[in-house]
């Protein structure tokens, strides 16, 4: 299923967040959202998973989700939002318990994101037993576990180290060499966007615009963390965005 944004704006009150935005969201892709502070990322990715209504235009979903798909668009979010009481199997199986599903097929859904996300020895764990990569993980695997048509992606290692953070971009390459999906990424993380997006769409301050649309043509199983050709990218897409950066850190906040 490919989704499309089809001359998106959207508005608070008086706020014009986001301003006639348009973008192609192919099937098997990952499209990153980087921008200054509050340009909008984060906004456009509730509107495309339907959260909110845009203020005007439209997001069109073209072709069939997957097959046995049960939620068409799951997001995974910074902060895990894992059920403490639940161990790591726990957290995965909620997605399913609201679905006719047979319990040996909920066992063989659960067992394989185990595996695909390598959790299987810590199934019976609890949230406070992991590290914050390890919750991250978890979050992700109960995301597969409902065959997403698309994953949105809202800043998932922002809460990370620097040293976590590089394994979990391994573990989401890994993951999509296996089994390619469609994903939304929203990251301020510049050296995330070119290790993991197929396209980088940049925002402009509020009301976000899309500023320029870089493809990289690397393929995503061979990008590593010191690739000359990724830092070029990398630094490309700062220069894009630094004047207004600056201009938006400077900026008051309405309180």
């Amino acid at each position: 299923m490919d989704l499309l944004v089809k001359q998106v704006s959207h508005r608070y009150g008086d706020l014009d967040v986001l301003q006639n935005v348009t973008l192609d969201i192919p099937k098997g892709k990952i499209v990153c959202l980087v921008g200054p502070s509050g340009c909008g990322k984060s906004t456009l990715l509730r509107l495309i998973g339907g959260l909110e209504q845009p203020s005007s235009g439209q997001i069109v979903q073209i072709g069939d989700p997957p097959d046995a798909c049960l939620n068409p668009l799951t997001y995974v979010f910074q902060d895990f939002a894992l059920l403490p009481w639940r161990s790591v199997e726990g957290n995965i199986s909620l997605v399913l318990e609201d679905h006719d599903i047979p319990g040996h097929e909920a066992q063989r859904i659960i067992a394989d994101v185990l595996e695909r996300t390598k959790l299987t020895d810590f199934r019976a764990a609890l949230p406070k037993q992991l590290s914050g990569g390890m919750k991250q993980r978890v979050a992700i695997a109960r995301a597969l576990a409902v065959n997403p048509a698309v994953l949105l992606l809202d800043e998932p290692l922002s809460a990370l180290d620097s040293q976590t953070r590089e394994l979990l971009m391994d573990d989401l390459l890994a993951l999509w060499s296996r089994q390619a999906f469609t994903a939304v990424y929203v990251t301020h993380n510049l050296h995330e966007a070119v290790r993991l997006g197929h396209v980088i769409a940049v925002l402009s301050r509020r009301p976000g615009e899309i500023k320029q649309l870089v493809e990289l043509d690397i393929p995503l199983g061979e990008r590593s963390p010191d690739d000359p050709a990724l830092q070029l990218h990398q630094q490309h897409l700062w220069d894009l965005m630094r004047e207004e950066a600056i201009a938006a850190d400077k900026e008051l906040v309405d309180v």
